[in-house]
């Protein structure tokens, strides 16, 4: 009896199997090694642009999300942060530009990981609300404010989207004061 208590499945094997124009190799194999890695499909999109750990010793809680903005002002939920979050920001800083938003999580003690990826910051006044998407298409031009209707000017938007093509849609979300997160696409 084999090692096992198994016996090989008898039939044919080797030569005879390619005789009689069997294999036991996969469909399309012709014996030649390619190096290609065995993954099918297209590779997630790249959630950040950069990930660092950092000690915040003087921060509270398990998580935090924030946007820093060019001249060093870090906003968490529209209000100005305080000095305990400035280390993540920092750690953060030598690896992208500012402006950026970050999302960060306390691992251990003091210390976080944070990720944080660019992002486009304009600024538009005299805009109630806090978000915005304008829409241009070839029928025309339509700029909602919270979800209702809206004729009020936006230039910032405006010229924000004809980057992307002739038909896009921006939108925005209000940070502070009358600095918006704005991303366009194309339509």
């Amino acid at each position: 009896m084999p090692l096992f208590g198994r016996r090989r499945a008898s039939g044919p094997s080797g030569d005879t199997a390619r005789a009689h124009g069997l294999s036991a190799d996969p469909p399309g194999w012709d014996g030649q090694p390619r190096g290609e890695p065995g993954i099918h499909g297209i590779a997630r999109a790249r959630r950040w642009d950069a990930v660092v750990s950092a000690s915040a010793p003087e921060l509270d809680g398990e998580s935090l999300d924030f946007v820093a903005l060019e001249g060093g002002e870090i906003v968490v939920e529209g209000e100005t942060a305080d000095a305990a979050v400035r280390p993540l920001a920092t750690a953060v800083e030598p690896l992208l530009d500012t402006p950026f938003r970050a999302e960060a999580r306390r691992q251990e003690g003091s210390i976080w990981a944070v990720g944080a990826s660019s992002i486009v910051v304009l600024e538009e006044a005299g805009i109630e609300g806090r978000d915005v998407e304008l829409v241009v298409t070839r029928e025309g031009r339509a700029l909602h404010v919270d979800g209702r209707p809206s004729f009020a000017p936006a230039p910032a938007f405006d010229q924000a989207g004809p980057r992307e093509g002739c038909e896009y849609v921006v939108r925005a979300t209000r940070l502070i004061r009358d600095l918006w997160e704005v991303e366009a696409t194309a339509l």
